[in-house]
């Protein structure tokens, strides 16, 4: 009995210590702030997977100079929502930055309205139970909507139906790199 608590315990000492040591970029405060209005969900938007899905690329997507539906983005999340960017320093070591909703805002933005940003889902791989869904998204972007493509990642969300609606609880954002093409699981 000893022994198999002692393993146990090793066990989780070592699960801590890995997530712990995964390398992070520390958060660097935005140099501007968004302010986000509250408003309530739109039902198209949370009541169905394609709907989160829909309005999850809706909402960053617009011209250049065209600010952001960020109040409408916020209602898809849980409060505690938390984002992970994983993608490359300028040395080239992979990082991943977890932000929250609002420091996600802060940080990409000042970007997307500068240039322009379109970003459309062009794969989805979803695997639910129950009331818990974990959708796998691929996505192309471009700074106009017949643009070039000049970007991909594949977005993670884990989301939660509470019986009325989908809450998206965690987002998990891969950015493809150049030299890592897009495995074919997660072409269209």
């Amino acid at each position: 009995m000893r022994s198999s608590c002692h393993r146990s315990a090793v066990l989780l000492f070592t699960f801590l210590l890995t997530a712990f040591s995964v390398a992070q970029e520390p958060t660097k405060p935005s140099s501007r702030h968004v302010e986000v209005a509250s408003m309530t969900a739109r039902p198209e938007d949370v009541s169905t997977l394609d709907g989160v899905m829909k309005a999850y690329y809706d909402v960053i997507s617009g011209p250049a100079g065209q600010p952001r539906q960020w109040a409408r983005d916020r209602t898809l999340y849980t409060p505690e929502v938390s984002f992970v960017i994983i993608s490359d320093d300028a040395d080239g070591t992979p990082v991943a930055k977890q932000l929250t909703h609002q420091e996600f805002v802060d940080d990409s933005d000042a970007e997307v309205v500068k240039g322009g940003f379109y970003e459309k889902e062009i794969h989805r791989i979803v695997h639910r139970y129950d009331n818990w869904a974990s959708v796998v998204s691929t996505s192309q972007s471009r700074r106009t909507p017949d643009g070039p493509v000049i970007g991909h990642s594949i977005d993670n969300l884990d989301l939660f139906w509470d019986g009325h609606r989908w809450w998206v609880m965690h987002v998990t954002i891969a950015e493809i790199r150049p030299d890592h093409p897009l495995p074919k699981e997660f072409q269209p």
